[in-house]
């Protein structure tokens, strides 16, 4: 007797147990490996909306270990289902439950995940951030890890936040990636990590002042070249990020009623329209001539990150005296003088209404205040007691 027949023996062994058991699963062997049938849930993003019958791969071998493990594996399944606590999340790959895996597997697997995003297939900046802002932190907590054998997963990824620098940008981003791969493995942390962050967002806007718009509007007339003049007046009427330049739909431009500028969805975060603020500087900037300086974008050839950075560069080269960024935050500040509601305000941006306050609200200085003040005030209809709208007006 071969060895495949003396393992599917045991699987028909095996299979009649679970059936006296009234388990509703048998085990079948597909090669080497072994899976489970029997009826399960819809999987994510299936149309079916009943439980069917169905295979689930157990990442486990054919041998008489593998079945021994796999019986084991029905039995924590069915409890599962009668607990209805399944979840397909816990069998995304043909390795088996994620669980089981080892770490290195564990983040392969998010990795995975992280690009099957359908939405994530829409933006060109996925690979961009994964790269930057998930995997850097990743490979710090799987380096952790294997240095201190002895750490559970859960104390690795705290060890790992506090790796990074206390009240910085990394500790922020750090946090946020290592979040998301908590919730990936259905990881249930003690302690939320963005309760780690600091104060990194606070104190750092509190400490700029952005450009007045005179200084803007000064600065604008400074650049001689007129392509990338172009660009950074765009970027302050429209706030747009460095990259959105260079990947917008600039024809309602070229229309004398339209000055909508939209956002197209290769972006960081997707299709969306912008208004000017203020609007007079596309007559003033002389943005219905759309003149864009040769850049590569190409995404096969280059990525969002390279293009946003060959604008700071030209911001150095012409040494404006503050940085690409401080004209979308101005043009954030601005909306809120102008009284535009936070939501619209932050679909513009491409961003969440909890960033545009949390990080837009906190720019406001003493002289934003006193702008928005006297403007209410020109608004306003009331009159103090006493007071005349005639005696107002002088």
């Amino acid at each position: 007797m071969t060895a495949t027949n003396s393992i599917d023996d045991r699987i028909v062994q095996l299979n009649q147990r679970l059936k006296a058991a009234r388990m509703g699963f048998q085990i079948e062997r597909r090669g080497q490996r072994l899976n489970l049938r029997g009826v399960l849930p819809p999987r994510p993003n299936s149309d079916r909306l009943k439980p069917h019958q169905q295979r689930l791969s157990l990442g486990l071998p054919a041998t008489t270990a593998g079945l021994k493990q796999a019986e084991q594996e029905v039995k924590i399944i069915a409890a599962q289902l009668i607990q209805n606590s399944f979840d397909w999340r816990n069998y995304r790959s043909g390795l088996g439950r994620l669980d089981q895996l080892d770490l290195s597997q564990q983040i392969q697997e998010f990795e995975d995940e992280f690009f099957s995003d359908p939405e994530r297939h829409k933006l060109a900046s996925a690979k961009t951030t994964w790269n930057a802002a998930y995997a850097p932190y990743l490979r710090k907590l799987e380096a952790l890890a294997q240095a201190n054998p002895n750490l559970s997963l859960t104390e690795a990824i705290y060890a790992t936040v506090r790796s990074t620098q206390a009240n910085s940008r990394s500790r922020q981003v750090c946090c946020t990636a290592l979040d998301a791969f908590a919730k990936f493995l259905n990881l249930d942390l003690p302690k939320p990590l963005k309760s780690l962050w600091g104060n990194y967002g606070t104190s750092r806007t509190q400490s700029r002042e952005l450009p007045s718009d005179d200084l803007i509007v000064a600065t604008w007339e400074k650049i001689r070249n007129p392509e990338w003049r172009f660009v950074y007046a765009v970027m302050a009427t429209y706030g747009l990020r460095n990259h959105e330049v260079f990947f917008c739909d600039y024809s309602a431009l070229l229309q004398a009623n339209e000055a909508t500028v939209r956002v197209l969805s290769t972006t960081k975060t997707g299709e969306h329209d912008v208004w000017p603020f203020y609007p007079e500087w596309v007559e003033q900037f002389n943005l219905r001539e759309v003149a864009l300086p040769q850049v590569q974008t190409d995404l096969s050839k280059t990525t969002l990150q390279r293009v946003g950075q060959g604008v700071t560069k030209q911001f150095r080269r012409y040494e404006l005296p503050f940085s690409p960024y401080d004209l979308r935050h101005a043009w954030a500040v601005r909306t809120i003088h102008f009284g535009l509601p936070d939501t619209v305000a932050a679909r513009m941006m491409g961003h969440s209404v909890a960033v545009h306050t949390r990080t837009y609200h906190q720019w406001i200085t003493r002289r934003d205040q006193q702008q928005a003040v006297e403007t209410a005030l020109r608004r306003s209809s009331l009159t103090a007691p006493g007071d005349t709208a005639k005696s107002r007006l002088d």
